[in-house]
């Protein structure tokens, strides 16, 4: 999610504390003084399989352990190095029992404990300034490397991000989320208030590609305005939430605010059903999204699957500078973020330049070593590149590059290990009903679609677009403000970038992050997205008085 911009950023900031030449060097330091770290119970680089880390849960203010342990493969090498303390369906009660303590008014409210609102500003304020310490900010980016395998530069900004939302929540920026306003009313005495009031209990979903960034962004949200939350993140880097949570412990926040399960889907499913939160918030498959939508009677907002896409206008600049964009948004994290660029749709002019050269020659950039390209965590080597043969049966189609599985690695058979791969399929065919699914189908790897259109074609990109379901990011790299509008004017993408330096991927905390098109459509990091997710709305009207002067009883209506 987060952005490649904030890499300057973020070296700008280490380099005011220490030569920009040592900043590698001194994450070594950092590593070793993992151990003074008064919240942490594990060091990432001594995470192996002689040496396992143990992950527990946290329910009415206390951790437990359960009779389950499930055993989390290091995604590099395929060795047994974290042990996860699972809940089955028979451990649920806790949980339910907890959740059912909460009122539907919720922890705090404009009218309840409303030192809760500055309580959670102290707490953002000490928790982002941890965040904001080498050692810390190195602890997280290195253990998030261990269980999502992404390049540090990479892991290091989720976790810039992800401590600016922090700064962003403190001091008095909390109950500003609560602002009411108020109507005069139709005589004297009467006015009405608007106010966003929590719901309760409520529950929080997220995936494992961001371990950090989106599950505390969620999380702190549903605290902020009130809400009771039981937190379940992927079992393959839960570990990354666990120690955030203790760190937060140590900011100040009460050991039963939050409860925390590892559990697989179908107890997790059964603890909805059973504890009924009032909200849930789900980030992750569309296949799960629906299915818990039916669940939850639609209870629920989702930022689930995203087929990303970019359309590069017909002006040509800086195409250094854009090859560049489009090869982090495409292959960053070996392409597993919900904004990866899916499908590139370049005008011809676009392809009289060196664009697709440099692409090729940027993705070869991408070594195994560094993680710039790494493990794939929900596709097989073998499925990815079942799904390119497929793709090259297409008439017209052809392997711009990759398609080949990387080479000299350790990285176990469950998980995927393929090269940054490009497809080029001709846009008249992607449009045919026949493959239209095929080529639209979301990859959740280092996996890109490109074509190309001529002056008279935009009308197939837009209808292209427009027959896709997921609408989260886009991008339009232009600066021909008509073609811009044209473009912008016809699509729903719910974080939409327009202009030369257009991304998919790279939300900060900054701006909303979302889907849209879809009532259920759930954002984050921004006051906006927290207030649609994590409250609703309430009206009271005041009517004190005075009754008028010689008021008398008026005849039935």
């Amino acid at each position: 999610m987060w952005s490649v911009q904030v890499c300057k950023g973020i070296k700008s900031k280490v380099s005011s504390r220490t030569s920009s030449s040592s900043v590698y060097l001194s994450s070594i330091t950092f590593s070793r003084l993992a151990h003074t770290l008064g919240f942490a119970t594990v060091k990432a680089e001594e995470i192996s399989g002689s040496k396992p880390a143990e992950v527990l849960n946290l329910v009415q203010g206390k951790w437990i352990t359960s009779a389950n342990w499930n055993t989390v493969v290091d995604p590099l090498n395929g060795e047994s190095f974290i042990k996860v303390s699972e809940v089955d369906e028979s451990g649920i009660k806790p949980f339910v029992e907890s959740l059912s303590k909460c009122p539907k008014h919720g922890m705090h409210n404009p009218f309840k404990s409303p030192e809760r609102y500055l309580m959670y500003g102290d707490i953002s304020s000490k928790a982002g300034h941890m965040l904001s310490l080498p050692e810390v900010s190195d602890f997280f980016a290195k253990l998030i490397q261990r269980v999502a395998p992404k390049s540090y530069q990479q892991a290091l900004g989720e976790v810039y991000v992800t401590g600016k939302f922090l700064e962003n929540f403190s001091g008095d920026q909390v109950r500003f989320l609560a602002r009411s306003f108020g109507v005069p009313g139709n005589h004297l005495g009467q006015q009405s208030h608007g106010f966003r009031w929590p719901y309760g209990s409520v529950a929080v979903i997220t995936p494992f590609n961001f371990p950090l960034e989106i599950p505390l962004l969620q999380l702190m949200g549903a605290l902020y305005m009130g809400n009771k939350p039981v937190l379940k993140v992927d079992s393959k880097v839960c570990i990354v939430m666990e120690q955030m949570l203790r760190l937060l412990h140590d900011c100040g926040m009460p050991l039963n605010d939050v409860d925390f399960i590892n559990s697989d889907g179908k107890t997790m499913n059964k603890l909805l059903l059973e504890a009924k939160p009032r909200m849930t918030l789900f980030t992750g498959s569309s296949r799960v999204a629906e299915k818990l939508a039916d669940d939850l009677n639609g209870r629920i907002k989702l930022e689930d699957a995203g087929f990303d896409w970019k359309i590069l206008g017909p002006d040509v600049h800086e195409v250094d500078y854009v090859s560049w964009v489009c090869d982090q948004d495409a292959y960053a994290c070996s392409g597993q973020k919900c904004s990866a660029q899916s499908m590139l749709f370049m005008h011809e002019n676009w392809s009289k330049t060196s664009l697709l050269r440099q692409l090729a020659d940027l993705a070869a950039r991408r070594k195994l070593h560094d993680l710039t390209i790494g493990p794939v965590l929900t596709f097989t080597t073998e499925a990815m590149l079942v799904h390119m043969r497929k793709l090259l049966k297409i008439p017209g189609s052809k392997l711009l590059f990759g398609g080949k599985e990387l080479e000299n690695h350790t990285i176990p058979s469950i998980y995927g290990a393929i090269k940054p791969t490009a497809v080029f399929v001709p846009i008249e065919e992607i449009l045919k009903d026949e493959n239209y699914e095929l080529v639209t189908k979301e990859i959740f790897g280092p996996f890109q679609i490109i074509t190309e259109y001529k002056d008279n074609q935009l009308q197939l990109v837009l209808d292209a677009l427009e027959k896709m379901h997921a609408h989260l990011t886009a991008a339009v790299v232009s600066n021909d403000p008509l073609f811009i509008q044209e473009v912008v004017g016809q699509t729903v993408n719910g974080t939409t970038y327009a202009g030369l330096r257009a991304r998919t991927t790279g939300a900060p905390q900054n701006h909303w992050f979302g889907p849209a098109g879809d009532p259920r459509g759930a954002g984050i990091g921004t006051p906006e997205a927290i207030k649609l997710v994590w409250s609703c709305h309430r009206e009271v009207i005041y009517d004190v008085g005075p009754v008028p002067q010689k008021w008398q009883l008026p005849p039935s209506t």
